[in-house]
């Protein structure tokens, strides 16, 4: 599936899945190559999950983070990057991973924490395997190769990494699945915990406090709903905030922009193609683009 932005030109970016899950639990993929005439910035959302891209090719990407810093080729988004650009993609080609906190620690080889949800090259986690990888990606012909690739590397990283707590990962998966509406401190009961443990033990494993992070289960849901042309009265009785006014300053904290600003940003809209939990389905069978969706801001 491709699909269109329009902004000062058009961008066209080919969007390419696996029909099949990862191997690795928690761990979604898809693999993104940008045909553009001239450079484009793109705004990128905070989603609960840490994000690895993985560059190859003769294209290039200029992303900055919410701290003002400049990162180039493949890199690692903590979990609630916040404000993220991309400044330039001309012509670039990446598999962009999404891993749950559940698995980063064991996939990336640091805990999710010690990004502090910045954007960190991925040179300085993995060395030189990490421009290893981009070379192997660019030597293969078709995105199931490389998907399938992309795959097997997790695979094995996952199987030496250390896990998370079972605790821990229980705790998270109750978050999900209330899409962010549990409390804190049932979670610490129904565990026999103190809040106190439970705060350390996830936000060192996790990379946020429990109660972060359920904010950001919870902003996820409604910054998607935004974009799917949801009024933001609507959004917030509908995902648990107390008023429009807290779910204001949710977006704000989180993005840097209001939710009008928002439920206009094309990027949230390729979820639906790249990783169709959202809802768009896809074909089965193929990790080829299937064709192009035209969005317009």
């Amino acid at each position: 599936m491709g699909t269109v932005h329009e902004r000062d030109g058009l961008a066209l970016w080919d969007v390419a899945r696996l029909s099949r899950p990862s191997r690795v639990a928690g761990v979604t993929m898809a693999g993104f190559r940008a045909h553009e005439t001239s450079p484009v910035a793109l705004r990128l959302i905070p989603h609960p999950a840490v994000t690895l891209a993985l560059v190859f090719g003769a294209g290039s990407v200029t992303v900055d983070d919410a701290t003002g810093r400049r990162q180039r080729e493949s890199l690692v988004a903590g979990l609630g990057f916040g404000a993220v650009r991309v400044r330039r993609a001309e012509n670039f080609e990446c598999v962009q991973v999404r891993l749950s906190p559940v698995v980063a620690r064991a996939v990336l080889g640091v805990c999710p924490a010690d990004l502090d949800g910045a954007v960190v090259a991925l040179d300085d986690l993995w060395g030189r395997e990490a421009s290893r990888i981009a070379e192997r990606l660019a030597d293969v012909s078709s995105w199931e190769e490389r998907l399938a690739l992309t795959d097997t590397l997790l695979t094995r990283r996952r199987e030496a990494g250390a896990p998370v707590d079972p605790e821990v990962a229980w705790a998270w998966r109750r978050i999900v699945v209330s899409r962010g509406l549990v409390r804190v401190d049932r979670l610490a009961a129904e565990l026999g915990w103190s809040r106190k443990r439970l705060w350390s033990r996830f936000q060192s494993q996790i990379g946020l406090p429990p109660k972060r992070a359920a904010k950001l289960v919870r902003f996820d849901h409604a910054a998607h709903r935004l974009v799917a042309g949801q009024d933001a009265a609507g959004v917030a009785a509908d995902v648990g905030y107390t008023d429009q006014s807290h779910l204001h300053r949710d977006v704000v904290a989180f993005t840097g922009s209001t939710p009008a600003t928002v439920a206009n940003e094309p990027f949230l809209a390729i979820d639906d193609v790249a990783w169709p939990a959202h809802g768009h389905r896809v074909r089965r069978g193929t990790a080829e683009p299937e064709g192009p969706l035209r969005l317009r801001r």
